[in-house]
């Protein structure tokens, strides 16, 4: 009967570690490492002399999923994420296995369905300084990985809004 009380608990365990979330995309490129673009989606940079922004999305569109902005050559950054009513209260981003978690002030979005957080971080922040270095950044939650990907030509754009940013 011994054996049975040290079966049931391993059983449970390997069956509780199966079911665990990770945090691998889905949607990698064919070599199983970075994330490839999303057709339609890329990094678009604003820029005039009071605030530049980063917004990736479809351009000319409300569709931005993720939105970075800052005043030129201060470091600081806000972060602007659309999620669903009900996400926990922080913006976590990923880049090449450098991630960071901001707590995050949320308010219901005028755009879309579900509330939008923001955050503030900095431009040296090791998960912007990968996502500068790569050219893609994912965020994720509870359910969710959500990677972020520029489209071939584009990276030039993350450059130039780091750099205006300080």
């Amino acid at each position: 009967m011994r054996p049975v009380v040290w079966i049931a608990p391993a059983l449970v365990a390997l069956a509780l570690t199966a079911c665990a979330p990770t945090m691998k995309s889905e949607l990698v490129g064919a070599g199983g490492g970075s994330p490839v673009p999303t057709a339609g989606y890329d990094w678009h940079l604003n820029e005039d002399a009071e605030e530049a922004s980063l917004s990736y999305g479809v351009a000319e569109t409300d569709d931005v999923p993720l939105d970075l902005s800052c005043r030129p050559g201060s470091g600081a950054l806000q972060i602007l994420q659309t999620v669903n009513n009900g996400h926990p209260r922080v913006i976590a981003l990923e880049s090449g296995g450098d991630t960071e978690t901001y707590p995050a002030r949320a308010e219901p979005s005028a755009l879309h369905d579900g509330v939008d957080l923001t955050a503030d971080a900095r431009t040296a922040d090791p998960v912007f300084l990968r996502f500068r270095k790569l050219g893609w950044l994912a965020a994720y939650g509870p359910d969710y990985r959500t990677p972020f990907v520029a489209q071939p030509g584009s990276a030039g754009q993350i450059d130039r809004f780091f750099a205006l940013c300080g």
